[in-house]
């Protein structure tokens, strides 16, 4: 099954509350944070842009105190790479993204591997060993932005402003999910678009080190993975951070899709 990651990157970066078209590419602005991994631009599929189209996405991002930067699969708009790298753009990551279909999503009990065809259902262990739930209060939203935050280093600051965006992806047709930890604060936990172009992606799927090893993050994302089945997708995307990760998703039912890049402009 085709899963168009490039157009559905366009039509998810549409949504944010102050995207922008410039020249062959969509702009994601978000005035309430300055996060580079919040902001961010894509190129619309098979566009060819010109040397003045990039200056003007530098200049967007610059005129609102913003590192311009870009996340984009490369094969779907092959003229867009060369164009940014001869305005001085700098390559910050190159991720290899899975893919899951209703069809890879094991069922109860099994425990497949790559290449096997299991049958749809929830993932092995989803709910066995860890109870997967969804934020309901603002004090859930708060706990989930802070672990999240914790468990990747801190490379975003908690906030309520966080914790918003993750209400809004509730409410706006995608899902949060976590597991709650004997304190009642949350142990790990993870988020999933609303579906665009037929596909949702999968993001910040993180664990407090505390409570690593128990199966939590293979049960939030087979959660999400089957939520979002039900809400209309036919795929479920993610990029995976090492092979540890890796093994995880694949025995979830994520399997090699292709490959995104990550471009900033430091000048």
């Amino acid at each position: 099954m085709h899963t168009d990651v490039q157009s559905f990157a366009v039509a998810h970066l549409l949504r944010r509350p102050a995207a922008c078209r410039v020249g062959g590419f969509v702009a994601g602005f978000d005035p309430a944070t300055t996060s580079p991994y919040v902001n961010y631009a894509t190129p619309v599929p098979g566009a060819e842009p010109t040397d003045a189209d990039v200056a003007d996405l530098i200049a967007a991002f610059r005129t609102r105190g913003l590192l311009p930067r870009l996340e984009f699969a490369p094969d779907a708009a092959p003229a867009v790479e060369p164009a940014l790298r001869r305005a001085g753009f700098t390559t910050e990551a190159v991720h290899e993204y899975l893919v899951c279909t209703p069809a890879t999503l094991p069922g109860p009990g099994a425990a497949p591997g790559p290449g096997s065809a299991p049958k749809p259902g929830p993932a092995p262990d989803a709910g066995a060993r860890v109870r997967v739930e969804s934020p309901v209060t603002d004090e859930d939203y708060v706990a989930v932005d802070t672990a999240l935050s914790e468990a990747f280093g801190g490379a975003w600051a908690p906030s309520p402003e966080g914790a918003a965006r993750l209400r809004r992806t509730e409410e706006g047709g995608g899902a949060v999910r976590f597991v709650r930890a004997e304190d009642g604060s949350c142990a790990g936990g993870a988020l999933c678009s609303a579906p665009a172009e037929g596909t949702a992606e999968l993001a910040g799927v993180g664990t407090l080190p505390a409570h690593r090893g128990r199966g939590i993050a293979a049960a939030v994302t087979a959660t999400l993975a089957e939520t979002l089945f039900t809400r209309g997708a036919r795929t479920v995307w993610l990029e995976y951070s090492g092979a540890g990760s890796r093994r995880v998703y694949e025995r979830v039912g994520f399997r090699p899709g292709g490959t995104r890049v990550y471009l900033r402009h430091e000048g």
